[in-house]
């Protein structure tokens, strides 16, 4: 029984990171969980579970395809957050689901804030920033409270 569960639940996230990066780019009001998978990254790597990493790396690319948007702008955000501001947080250690939340704040704005260096850069619109990005927010820093 729990081997199903382990492959039922392994399909799931395969079914999860393939499909739901095309269902973002058809309907535009689902979240885009960038956070989230950034998060998913951050912890697999730091547990050193390569699986969350591959699947958060699969995740990302394929919404960043399916978005067209910059290619690895969300891994590298994720990767600046665990390098640079990871141990910051330290003060937080006594409140897991608090350490949770503004890490997916913090990846959600350093992804924005690169996307917007890069549009800037290029004289380009990857993105409107409108309030579907603060739904998108909200619902990743549910995801991460559940987590």
């Amino acid at each position: 029984m729990e081997k199903l569960y382990r492959v039922l639940k392994f399909i799931f996230w395969v079914v999860f990171v393939v499909i739901y990066p095309m269902l973002i780019s058809i309907y535009v009001t689902l979240p885009l969980f960038v956070g989230f998978a950034g998060l998913i990254m951050v912890l697999g790597i730091e547990k050193e579970k390569y699986w969350h990493v591959f699947f958060a790396f699969l995740y990302m690319l394929n919404l960043e395809i399916n978005l067209s948007l910059p290619i690895f702008l969300m891994p590298i955000s994720a990767l600046i957050f665990y390098n640079f501001v990871k141990d910051k947080l330290a003060f937080l250690k006594l409140c897991p689901v608090c350490v949770s939340i503004v890490s997916v704040i913090l990846i959600d704005f350093i992804y924005f804030f690169l996307l917007a260096s890069f549009d800037f850069l290029l004289h380009q619109s990857s993105v409107h920033y409108d309030s579907l990005l603060l739904f998108s927010l909200i619902y990743d820093i549910i995801a991460a409270a559940v987590i």
